[in-house]
C-alpha cells in the first residue's frame, strides 16, 4: 500500500530520507486551559515502517565453501537449507569478499568492504582509509536505517566489525552491535570463538554462559535460544511492528566444536578422501543444475596434496577431522531450523525476507596440510609438535572441549568444490562464491527454483529498502550519506531470466585480486592462506582471464586475448581507486604491528593495573611473552584455607594462571594443553588480613617461546621456585580473557574447573610489570601474520 493512501486525509506523508524523521511540530491554536473545548493536538502516532513492509531474517554461516552444504550439491546434510530452497529461490553466482570481517562490513552496510574500511580483518587495521576498521559515518548500516524508520532489530552471534582498540569494557561502543542500529544483541565480539566456552556479552556487558558443556552447552544453542526468545517476545509486545534481526553463528569457523552424535552420523563417509569427494560434489551438483552440464571441475593444485599422498596412517585422524566438520554443519543448520520454526509457530514465516547466505568465504584452508588438533600451536609457529602420532593419540578428543580442532587444507579445498582455491583467495570462486537462498512466500511466488544471475553480498541493503519501501536515506545523524553500492535482487524474486544488474564487481584481499564485467573474469592469485612465505612483487603476478561461458574459471584465455586482459586490468585499477583498494596492501609483519601500522593500540608501557572483576581481551593486556615480568596481587586472605583465581590468562588450549590452591599459592603456566608446569609455594598462607601475593618470572632468553624460572612470593618472602621449560611465543587463545578473581571461559590450570574457581578472599588489584628483556623483535613476520589470521 502506498504510504500517502495510508496516512489517511490530512496527514502528512513522512518523509523518510532524513533520520531520525523530524518530529512533527504542530501548528494552530494554542489555548489556555486543556479543558477548553477547542484544544487539540494530532494523537502521538507510534513510528512504523511503510505498510506491507516484511520482517527480515539474515542468516549468515562462518567459514563454509560452496560444494559443503548438501542444498547446494555437497555431501553434508543442511535438511533446513534445502526446506527453505524447496519454499523460495537458490542463488548460484553469489559473492562474498573472501573474508570474515570485510563480508560482514559490506553485508550490514551495502558498500564494498574497502569502501567502509574493511580491507581485511580488523587485528590488521591500518591507517590508510580502506583498511582502517573504521566504518565512515557517511555510510550508515542497514540496521541503523531500518530502526530509525520504525523496525525492531537484533543481532545474533558473531560480530567482527568493531576496531580492535574499542574492543574493551570501556568501549566507544558507536562500532558494537548496539551502536550500530541494533537494538538488542547476544553473542561475541572478535573472529571465533570457543563454543563451548565463548566470551558472551549482551548488549555491551560481559556475561557467562548459563551451563557449561557437561551440562550440554553449545554456543550455537545458546544464541538460537536468544533468537526465539527474542522474537516471541518482540511479537508478543508489537506485532505491527516489523523486524529485522541478524542471526550469524560462530559455526563452521575453527575451533570445529560438536556433540559427539553429531559427528557419529558421519562416520566412514569420507574414506574416500577429498580427490573423490569433489568428483562426487560436482556429479551432484549438474544433477541439482547447481553447475551447468559442461562446468568442468577444476584441478587440485599443487599447493594441496593428493589424498593418496598423504600417510596411511594419518588418514583415520584426517577422516575424523571431516566427520567432525559435516557434524558441525549440519548441527549449525539444525539450530537454523529451529528459528525458522519458531517464526513459522508465531505465524510471521510467509511474511518474512529470509536470506540464508551458506558462508561469509570459502572454506577455510588455515589448518596446516594434516589438520590440526590446536590450532593456537599451528599459529604460534609450532605445527611440528602436533607429530602424526600426537594426533593418532587425540583423535577421539576431537570436537570436544579438551581440543581446538581444524581440518586439514584437502577437505578445505573439497567443500569448495567446484572452484579453484579457498578462503582468504579473492581471486577465485573458491574463496569467493557461496550459496545462498532467498525465501519469502509472500513476496516469491516461484518455489524451489534457481537464480543464476551474478550477485554480491552488498546488494543485501538495496533488496531490503526496496521490499521494505524505504528509500535510500540521504542524511542519517546529520551526516549526509554516499550511495549504497550494491543493486536490488528484486528482480529476480519474480523474473527467472531477469537481466543481470550486478555486472561489474573488483575482488581484493592480500593482494589476491579479481574483477567480474559482463561474465568476463580477470584474475591473479599472489597469495594462499597455508603458505606464508613472501608473496611476489606485485608487478609480478600472473593473471588469468575467463571468458563468460566459463562457470568454473578452468580455462585461462589471457594468452589468447591479451587486450581483452589489458583492458580488464585497467578496469579492476579503476574500481580499486574508486572503493578506497590502493595502495594494495600485502604486508603482513608491519599489520600486526600498531606502531607501523598507524592504528591505536590498548596496553602500552610497562606497568599495567587491574582490578577485582575484570575481564578484558588478551590485546587489552601487557603482552608478557617472551621477556621477563612479575604479577603481584594485592589481597584480603579469607578466615580459612584460600582457594581460587587471582589473575588468568588464556585456558585451556593455552596461558597461565596465579592461584591459591588447598591454602596454599600456586602458578601454573599451560604450554597449549600439552604440558603443565605447576609451581607451588612450600607453605601454607596465613589467614585473614591484607596480604600481597606474586609470581616472578625470570626469562632464559636466547630466543623466542623459551622458558624460565619461577619464584613465588608472599608479601616480599620467597615461597616456592619452579621452572617452566618452554612458553607460547606469540598468542594464548583467539579468545580467552584476562580474568581477575576468577577464571572465565575453559580453565588454565588443572587444578580447577570451569565453575567454582573465584578466589575466596577479596583482589584489590593485581599488577603486571614487565622486564627489560624483551625477546618479541625475534619473532617472524610470518609468524605474526599467522597469530592475526587465527583471529578472523
Amino acid at each position: 500500500m502506498d504510504e500517502q493512501a495510508s496516512a489517511g486525509p490530512g496527514r502528512p506523508r513522512i518523509e523518510r530520507s532524513i533520520l531520525p524523521i523530524p518530529d512533527p511540530q504542530p501548528v494552530g491554536l494554542t489555548t489556555y486551559d486543556a479543558k477548553d473545548p477547542n484544544t487539540s493536538f494530532p494523537p502521538i502516532t507510534p513510528l512504523r515502517p511503510p505498510p506491507g513492509a516484511p520482517n527480515v531474517l539474515v542468516i549468515l554461516l562462518d567459514d563454509v565453501g560452496f560444494g559443503a552444504s548438501s542444498a547446494f550439491g555437497g555431501p553434508v546434510d543442511t535438511p533446513v537449507a534445502e526446506r527453505l530452497a524447496g519454499g523460495g529461490l537458490r542463488y548460484t553466482r553469489f559473492h562474498t569478499t573472501a573474508l570474515c570481517a570485510p563480508t560482514r562490513q559490506a553485508l550490514l552496510t551495502g558498500r564494498n568492504h574497502h569502501s567502509v574500511g574493511m580491507g581485511a580483518i580488523t587485528e590488521m587495521a591500518t591507517s590508510a582509509p580502506g583498511n582502517s576498521s573504521v566504518r565512515p559515518k557517511n555510510k550508515a548500516p542497514l540496521a541503523e536505517t531500518l530502526k530509525l524508520n520504525g523496525y525492531s532489530t537484533a543481532q545474533f552471534g558473531k560480530c567482527h566489525e568493531v576496531p580492535l582498540w574499542e574492543t574493551s569494557p570501556v568501549g566507544p561502543f558507536h562500532q558494537w552491535p548496539t551502536g550500530s542500529g541494533f537494538e538488542y544483541f547476544y553473542g561475541f565480539v572478535g573472529g571465533e570463538a570457543n563454543q563451548y566456552y565463548p566470551g558472551i556479552f549482551e548488549g555491551t556487558t560481559a556475561v557467562e554462559p548459563p551451563t557449561t558443556p557437561e551440562e550440554g552447552y553449545h554456543f550455537t544453542t545458546d544464541m538460537t535460544d536468544h533468537a526465539v526468545r527474542w522474537v516471541r517476545q518482540q511479537q508478543a509486545l508489537a506485532s505491527d511492528k516489523p523486524f529485522f534481526m541478524y542471526y550469524a553463528p560462530g559455526a563452521t569457523h575453527a575451533p570445529h566444536h560438536v556433540p559427539a552424535e553429531w559427528a557419529a552420523k558421519y562416520r566412514g563417509r569420507f574414506s574416500q578422501g577429498w580427490n573423490a569427494l569433489r568428483e562426487e560434489t560436482i556429479a551432484r551438483q549438474k544433477a541439482l543444475g547447481i553447475v551447468p552440464e559442461d562446468a568442468v571441475l577444476t584441478p587440485t593444485p599443487d599447493e594441496v596434496p593428493d589424498w593418496d599422498d598423504m600417510p596411511d596412517e594419518l588418514k583415520p585422524v584426517l577422516e575424523r577431522q571431516m566427520e567432525i566438520y559435516a557434524g558441525f554443519l549440519e548441527h549449525t543448520d539444525h539450530h537454523v531450523g529451529l528459528l525458522v520454526d519458531a517464526l513459522e509457530e508465531l505465524g510471521v514465516l510467509d511474511d518474512t525476507l529470509i536470506y540464508y547466505i551458506i558462508g561469509d568465504n570459502g572454506a577455510s584452508a588455515e589448518g596446516t596440510l594434516n589438520g590440526c588438533y590446536n590450532e593456537m600451536a599451528s599459529l604460534n609457529g609450532l605445527p611440528g609438535i602436533e607429530t602424526v602420532e600426537f594426533l593418532q593419540g587425540k583423535i577421539d578428543d576431537f570436537g570436544t572441549p579438551r581440543a581446538y580442532n581444524h581440518y586439514a587444507v584437502g577437505w578445505a579445498h573439497a567443500m569448495c568444490t567446484p572452484y579453484q582455491w579457498t578462503k582468504q583467495v579473492a581471486s577465485h570462486w573458491g574463496g569467493t562464491r557461496n550459496g545462498t537462498i532467498v525465501h519469502w512466500p509472500n513476496g516469491i511466488a516461484e518455489r524451489g527454483a534457481l537464480r543464476h544471475q551474478f550477485h554480491h553480498v552488498i546488494d543485501v541493503a538495496r533488496t531490503v529498502l526496496e521490499v521494505a519501501g524505504l528509500p535510500e536515506p540521504s542524511i542519517v545523524n546529520s551526516i549526509a550519506q554516499a550511495p549504497l553500492e550494491g543493486v536490488s535482487m528484486t528482480p529476480t524474486f519474480t523474473e527467472p531470466e531477469a537481466p543481470e544488474t550486478h555486472d561489474l564487481q573488483y575482488f581484493e584481499m592480500f593482494g589476491n585480486r579479481g574483477l567480474y564485467h559482463q561474465g568476463w573474469t580477470a584474475v591473479t592469485k599472489h597469495s594462499l592462506p597455508w603458505i606464508t612465505d613472501a608473496p611476489p612483487a606485485l608487478d609480478d603476478d600472473v593473471w588469468e582471464l575467463y571468458a563468460p561461458g566459463d562457470w568454473t574459471q578452468a580455462h585461462d584465455l589471457a594468452a589468447e586475448h591479451p587486450e581483452k586482459l589489458a583492458e580488464m586490468q585497467r578496469l579492476w585499477l579503476i574500481e580499486a581507486a574508486k572503493y578506497d583498494v590502493l595502495p594494495i596492501d600485502d604486508r603482513r609483519y608491519e599489520r600486526i604491528n600498531p606502531d607501523l601500522a598507524g592504528r591505536p593500540q590498548l596496553a602500552t608501557g610497562t606497568t599495567q593495573i587491574l582490578f577485582d572483576g575484570m575481564r578484558v581481551s588478551e590485546g587489552s593486556v601487557l603482552n608478557i611473552k617472551n621477556k621477563s615480568h612479575s604479577v603481584t596481587a594485592q589481597v584480603v586472605l579469607p578466615d580459612g584455607p584460600a582457594r581460587g583465581v587471582l589473575v588468568t590468562q588464556g585456558g585451556e588450549v593455552g596461558g597461565w594462571t596465579l592461584y591459591c590452591h588447598e591454602g596454599r599459592l600456586r602458578y601454573c603456566y599451560n604450554f597449549f594443553g600439552i604440558e603443565y608446569a605447576i609451581v607451588s609455594a612450600t607453605e601454607d598462607l596465613p589467614t585473614g588480613g591484607e596480604h600481597q601475593l606474586r609470581v616472578e618470572f625470570g626469562y632464559d632468553g636466547g630466543g623466542l617461546g623459551r622458558g624460565g624460572d619461577i619464584t613465588l612470593y608472599v608479601d616480599g618472602q620467597s615461597v616456592g621456585k619452579g621452572r617452566v621449560e618452554r612458553t607460547i611465543p606469540m598468542g594464548f587463545s583467539a579468545d580467552e580473557a584476562c580474568d581477575v578473581g576468577r577464571d572465565t571461559g575453559s580453565p588454565a590450570s588443572p587444578d580447577y574447573g570451569p565453575t567454582g574457581n573465584a578466589f575466596t578472599g577479596q583482589v584489590d588489584w593485581v599488577r603486571i610489570d614487565l622486564g627489560d628483556d624483551d625477546h618479541s623483535h625475534l619473532i617472524d613476520p610470518e609468524d605474526r601474520f599467522r597469530i592475526a589470521m587465527a583471529k578472523q
